[in-house]
């Protein structure tokens, strides 16, 4: 497994990650059991780095995650907070990150956390110093060891990477999301600021496993998210129409590597993109997560592949997307 710096955090990690949202809540039922297979095998693997949030199950996800990382020295382990009350500004002030702080330490069981993360706030909170220096005040008493941000927009990572205080910026970065790719990454090199790739695979539309005919749980985001129902759009399939989504794929079929499946090239193709530290896939079971670790020793994509695949991009993707985030 490759290892980079995660920006200003300092840690060096693989750059396949593991995401937790699926151990947690809302892609279906995972047991216990499962989750805790799942990050074994992840780990296993060579992963190092692993994304979880309070809000994944109301804290499920922390918690296995927790227990399993105490038995595992020298992971990193990030989480999330800010989703779990009303989406308005005010709620991002000191008493509330103090309690979010604490519950999360609790559940993963740790006195520091690697990196906490506001999870997409409302846009005015990246311009609101208050916020930040709240944040930088849990970093000198040691509750967090560094802090990010997950963003929905580009505009919103951009105002973020000014900040000379953020560590990492997580954004949605895929092959049918390649808008990060124009000011975002190249900011996020120059300031030394990690970037964290998620919904790497669309939220599975990049596995090439799904069709016409393929459903999802009820209690799966896949399912009642489609049209932003319960959160920003975006998170779901990176917000793209589900059809155009298996068209793209079927288009981007044909570059795979020889060997490679077509999650192991979308996952390899982030890699490729200069700026990026750690992508993260979620697995529900122990065979997706070594599937995804493996991307990590394909060989660079030719600049043609890079091409081919902007390509179906601008056709397909971009008149629905790049607009939008």
């Amino acid at each position: 497994m490759e290892h980079r710096i995660l920006g200003r955090t300092g840690r060096e990690v693989g750059v396949i990650g593991l995401g937790a949202w699926q151990l947690g809540a809302d892609w279906g039922e995972v047991s216990e059991d499962e989750a805790l297979a799942t990050l074994s095998a992840a780990v296993d693997a060579g992963v190092t780095f692993i994304d979880t949030a309070d809000v994944y199950g109301d804290g499920r996800s922390e918690q296995i995650v927790g227990r399993f990382a105490k038995g595992h020295p020298g992971l990193t382990v990030a989480t999330k907070m800010g989703r779990r009350m009303e989406q308005i500004p005010a709620t991002y002030v000191m008493s509330n990150f103090r309690a979010w702080n604490e519950r999360s330490r609790q559940n993963l069981g740790v006195d520091t956390i690697d990196l906490v993360q506001l999870h997409c706030p409302p846009t005015p909170v990246y311009s609101t110093d208050a916020v930040f220096d709240a944040l930088d005040t849990l970093v000198a008493e040691e509750k967090i060891a560094a802090y990010g941000v997950s963003v929905e927009t580009c505009e919103e990572a951009l105002t973020a990477i000014a900040r000379p205080g953020v560590a990492s910026v997580q954004i949605i970065l895929n092959a049918f999301r390649l808008k990060p790719l124009e000011r975002v990454l190249p900011a996020a090199r120059a300031a030394g600021v990690g970037i964290i790739a998620r919904v790497p695979l669309a939220s599975g539309l990049l596995s090439g496993r799904y069709d016409e005919h393929t459903t999802f749980a009820a209690d799966d985001h896949r399912s009642f998210n489609r049209h932003g129902e319960a959160f920003d759009v975006g998170e779901t399939f990176s917000g793209v129409d589900f059809s155009t989504g298996l068209e793209a794929v079927r288009r981007l079929a044909p570059l795979v590597p020889e060997g490679a499946t077509m999650a192991q090239f979308a996952l390899r193709w982030i890699l490729d993109q200069e700026g990026v530290s750690v992508v993260i896939p979620g697995a529900r079971n122990p065979a997706q997560a070594v599937a995804n670790a493996a991307a990590a020793g394909l060989a660079p994509l030719p600049a043609a592949t890079l091409e081919a695949v902007a390509g179906v991009y601008d056709e397909l993707i971009r008149p629905q997307v790049h607009h939008r985030w």
